[in-house]
């Protein structure tokens, strides 16, 4: 069922207990704008506070989980680069803050290809479910920028320091079999799988306790929540003097170009 008035790129839906966040701008594979930066944490953290929730779940419409920042929104915008930092780097810091803080069950359901800041947070969910297709792929050095999502700890943490460095440094793409193999994923499914196998059993999950879900997750938390905060704290603030050199400028720029030849 669709809840309310549903924010600009988000359609949320409740489902019992389960709530589906579903990032819906497919004009632009479910890019990710400042807008829906500062919604996606509105989201998040409402259902964190509200008792009607047990599960969020967090996909994307049609066939990509999402293409990551909308750099066409950055770069087309009327404010000054001090301005567009100020603003960018705030949402940035408070979206991903609100997933590393969520303190209910969070599972992602990459089902399709997860790019740049929505690999990095999709990979900051408890439990993680992919599409045998997908991948995930953070091209920041291409791009003369650098890791983000709290990436630069939780990718060594989960990979190993070799293939965490090949992703956030070599722009490597990692196919869903490795993503697996690595442990980055719980299972792998086939697309036409998700709405007869992997839905009911997210359904199932919301009649969980959830009072015993959010003990347990504490548990496990309690010794990298600072070291989350620390690497959030860390990225954005890099991430806003990478933006200023020319370097970055020159990358992103070509990357564009690249991009709009496609």
């Amino acid at each position: 069922m669709t809840t309310g008035s549903q924010p600009a790129h988000l359609i949320i839906e409740q489902f019992g207990t389960v709530r589906r966040i579903t990032i819906n701008n497919p004009r632009k594979k479910n890019a990710l704008n400042l807008q829906a930066y500062e919604d996606l944490a509105e989201q998040l953290n409402a259902a964190d506070r509200d008792d009607r929730v047990a599960v969020v779940v967090l996909m994307g419409v049609g066939n990509f989980y999402s293409s990551g920042n909308d750099i066409s929104a950055i770069l087309n915008s009327n404010q000054s680069m001090e301005e567009r930092l100020n603003s960018s780097n705030g949402k940035l810091y408070e979206m991903v803050k609100a997933f590393y803080s969520f303190s209910k069950l969070l599972i992602g359901v990459v089902n399709g290809p997860a790019i740049g800041i929505a690999a990095t947070t999709v990979i900051l969910c408890d439990v993680l479910y992919m599409v045998d297709t997908a991948y995930f792929y953070t091209p920041f050095s291409a791009l003369g920028l650098c890791s983000e999502g709290c990436s630069s700890y939780t990718f060594p943490k989960l990979m190993g320091r070799s293939k965490a460095s090949e992703m956030l440094l070599l722009n490597y793409r990692m196919s869903a079999q490795e993503a697996l193999q690595f442990n980055v994923v719980a299972e792998l499914y086939k697309q036409e799988e998700f709405e007869s196998k992997l839905w009911p059993r997210i359904l199932k999950y919301g009649e969980l306790p959830v009072g015993s879900i959010k003990a347990t997750k504490q548990l496990i938390k309690r010794f990298e929540l600072d070291e989350l905060e620390r690497a959030n704290k860390n990225e954005v603030e890099t991430l806003a003097t990478r933006w200023t050199t020319d370097e970055a400028l020159h990358a992103v720029m070509n990357f564009m170009t690249r991009k709009s030849k496609m």
